[in-house]
């Protein structure tokens, strides 16, 4: 089906658009009531993520309210750890909760990797193919993973963090069984990502949520080495990748077989800019917490993003999901002004 607006196709492609596209992290959520209304009939987040007609109508729901230029498949990075065995739940105002978790060899009985990613996360690829049909050619979808690291990190720790010193002791104390696990983790997240494309993602991100809290050597060793094996493996469509945190493996990121490279709101556009160059496209990056100013104030500060960028290779976005209390009307704001805003 050919797209009625594929802006943020051509600007991770490196190709000529007349505006930037402009979408959220997260913008499938809690800062929309009709998000809340849907929730509203479940018995919660995870049965909203496991029933595709719902996951597709809170999908499109952005699309439809917002007017962003890319709808963003509603899931959970979560469900990779489950399809390999290990169960979570999704606990009110704590987040994730596993009752098991992977610390020793014995632990790898609940990350199989030769699982059939179709049985396991149909419900995924179902909900895929139905937004694509509701959305009928209108923007493009995007589906997504989270990366190794991340993953790994929730399956020994069990839950967030703020140190995951528990993952962290593993790499010093076991890291055969570290290097095991992340292999695992990539192999079944390859899978998947390519079943999302069948299904019909025209592209697809992967989520280092938690890549800022290892050094650069590390992350080198734990975190990009798997990273890399996915972006050589995901050629189908563009793929975009987001380490939050890791300021100082972005020559090492740019290096990845990727199109485009996510920046977190720590990090200095025009910078980063300088050390990629013209090879990728960038995304983001406005400090979320911004949206919580007046409308002229999220114009103005919109305004100032778009004016630092030196290259029409850029995907706006926020620096990080957006946060659920904040007002949509001042998202629509933002979303406005960068659709407004003259390239120059």
């Amino acid at each position: 089906m050919e797209l009625k607006n594929d802006l943020i196709l051509r600007a991770a492609r490196g190709e000529n658009i007349e505006r930037y596209p402009v979408w959220l992290m997260r913008q499938a959520g809690r800062i929309l009531p009709e998000y809340r209304a849907v929730r509203a009939k479940l018995s919660g987040f995870k049965e909203l993520v496991e029933t595709p007609e719902f996951a597709a109508e809170v999908t499109i729901q952005p699309v439809d309210l917002l007017g962003v230029d890319a709808a963003i498949i509603f899931s959970d990075i979560l469900v990779v750890p489950e399809a390999m065995g290990l169960e979570y739940q999704m606990l009110e105002k704590s987040g994730p909760w596993f009752e098991k978790t992977i610390r020793n060899r014995e632990g790898l009985i609940y990350a199989d990797a030769n699982i059939d990613v179709l049985d396991r996360l149909g419900y995924v690829l179902d909900a895929i193919k139905l937004t694509k049909k509701e959305l009928n050619g209108r923007v493009p979808l995007i589906g997504f993973a989270g990366a190794p690291w991340t993953i790994f990190c929730y399956m020994v720790e069990g839950r967030g963090s703020k140190t995951f010193s528990e993952s962290r002791k593993l790499l010093y104390t076991d890291p055969e069984l570290a290097h095991e696990l992340l292999g695992r983790i990539t192999q079944v997240t390859i899978s998947y990502l390519k079943a999302q494309i069948e299904a019909g993602a025209d592209m697809v991100q992967v989520f280092d949520s938690w890549a800022g809290i290892l050094g650069t050597e590390q992350y080198a060793e734990f975190g990009l080495k798997y990273m890399a094996m996915i972006t050589d493996a995901i050629t189908e469509v563009p793929i975009t990748i987001f380490s939050k945190g890791a300021i100082t493996s972005v020559p090492a990121l740019a290096r990845l077989n990727c199109n485009t490279v996510g920046l977190d709101w720590n990090m200095d556009v025009s910078e980063i800019r300088n050390i990629i160059g013209e090879t990728r496209t960038l995304q983001g990056n406005l400090d979320p917490c911004a949206l919580y100013s007046t409308h002229s104030e999220v114009e103005k500060r919109t305004i100032k993003m778009l004016d630092s960028f030196t290259s029409k290779r850029h995907i706006v976005n926020l620096g990080h999901g957006v946060y659920p209390d904040i007002d949509p009307e001042k998202v629509k704001t933002f979303i406005k002004t960068v659709k407004d805003y003259e390239m120059r």
